[in-house]
């Protein structure tokens, strides 16, 4: 098939662009493909009249900083960028159309495991609310246009080519960054809340090697499907973990009064497991080859 991928510059698109061995993908930069102008994306259209499928991994994202300092950014830019890409793809006869959403569409006080029946009902969390209206939306917009118009629901991602800065990444990476940099450097390994709260964090290999799994049979594909693993895994686990690849042997410290997020969030994998789909990465294998490719960056 011949693909455009959105967002192949960023870490879920870089993994998707790295594992694929198969088709042709296009994954233009902004400045050739700008999401939110209508018309630059008919233009492309125009150029490339051949596309088969889009893969939509484009997004403006960030931590638990970033979710609250720019809420307003987050849900405008993300909210555009799929309209415009889906309106358009209508537009042009694309048949395929694969979305990919983000946990945090499921509302904050919904019970773990959360099946994919649970998004829309209920109150989002206030740190990625923005975002999470956003990617709630967009997934909505394609189930109204229905056929292979899917979206899958992937839990916490990390991997080659994520961002390493505490103040803009996520948990995983940003835990590599600080234990590097706390064995080094001698500073404290700091951890927000006491690191009982428990996430579900996927191995970027393993998500792009899904994404594929899940074009070759899309047709059979339910509307949302939750993309997730076995078990999940506390704050403190996951931190250990890291960790036990870098060598740090010393204790962290838990700053109680900064914000968490929610207690729990885990996916329901039932559907994901009736496909018999499996993940291939452990969390610390996932762990080593991240930490490799951190150690190149610095």
């Amino acid at each position: 098939m011949k693909i455009l991928l959105t967002g192949g510059r960023g870490m879920v698109g870089s993994n998707i662009r790295e594992y694929n061995h198969k088709h042709i993908i296009l994954s233009p930069s902004s400045s050739e493909l700008d999401l939110m102008d209508k018309e630059s994306i008919g233009r492309f259209f125009d150029i490339h009249d051949d596309i088969d499928c889009i893969i939509h991994a484009a997004g403006k994202v960030g931590g638990i900083h970033a979710n609250m300092n720019n809420r307003a950014e987050f849900l405008h830019d993300n909210t555009v960028m799929g309209f415009n890409l889906i309106s358009c793809a209508q537009f042009y006869g694309i048949d395929k159309f694969i979305n990919l959403g983000s946990s945090c569409m499921y509302p904050m006080d919904a019970v773990s495991p959360i099946s994919e029946d649970k998004v829309f009902d209920g109150k989002m969390h206030p740190t990625n609310e923005g975002y999470a209206i956003a990617k709630s939306a967009v997934a909505r917009y394609c189930e109204y246009i229905g056929g292979n118009y899917k979206t899958i629901i992937p839990c916490n991602i990390y991997g080659k080519y994520d961002k390493f800065d505490p103040e803009k990444s996520h948990m995983v990476p940003a835990a590599i960054q600080k234990i590097h940099k706390a064995k080094t450097t001698g500073e404290p390994v700091v951890i927000w809340g006491d690191g009982t709260a428990q996430r579900e964090f996927m191995y970027a290999k393993d998500v792009a090697d899904f994404v594929f799994y899940f074009l070759e049979n899309i047709d059979d594909m339910p509307q949302y499907i939750n993309l997730g693993l076995p078990e999940d895994h506390t704050i403190n686990e996951y931190y250990e973990a890291v960790a036990d690849v870098i060598g740090y042997e010393d204790e962290f410290e838990h700053h109680l009064d900064m914000p968490v997020g929610v207690k729990r969030k885990k996916t329901d994998t039932t559907k994901l497991s009736k496909l018999g789909w499996e993940h291939k990465y452990s969390l610390l294998d996932g762990i080593r080859e991240t930490y490799d490719y951190y150690k190149e960056l610095v």
